[in-house]
């Protein structure tokens, strides 16, 4: 089974960015469309951003602007470039392959 590991996640104060990571095991990767979702306390995980095996983008609102997916199917990853950081964007961020398979999330804490 095709296992995705994330990574990039962290504490980082309002108004700067991260870049999460998540790699796949397999190769079937270029095949497939990719997501990343979130989950914040006491809250339903939520879609932040797709993107199809062809490169189309598309985004929630509250993300637009500020958010970046892209993915590099010669290394089997999508990534997640996150800029403009506000509190409400902390929760555990999660990438979900097109296959049916979640990665195991990261943390990423927007705070001063």
């Amino acid at each position: 089974q095709v296992q995705l590991v994330e990574s990039g996640g962290g504490l980082v104060q309002p108004g700067g960015s991260l870049r999460l990571s998540c790699t796949a095991s397999g190769s079937i990767f270029s095949m497939y469309g990719m997501n990343w979702y979130r989950q914040a306390p006491g809250k339903q995980r939520e879609l932040v951003a797709s993107i199809s095996g062809g490169g189309l983008t598309n985004y929630a609102d509250s993300v637009k602007g500020r958010f970046t997916i892209s993915r590099d199917n010669a290394k089997n990853t999508v990534y997640l470039q996150m800029n403009s950081l506000k509190p409400e964007d902390t929760a555990v961020y999660y990438c979900f392959g097109g296959w049916g398979t979640w990665g195991q999330g990261t943390q990423v804490t927007v705070s001063s």
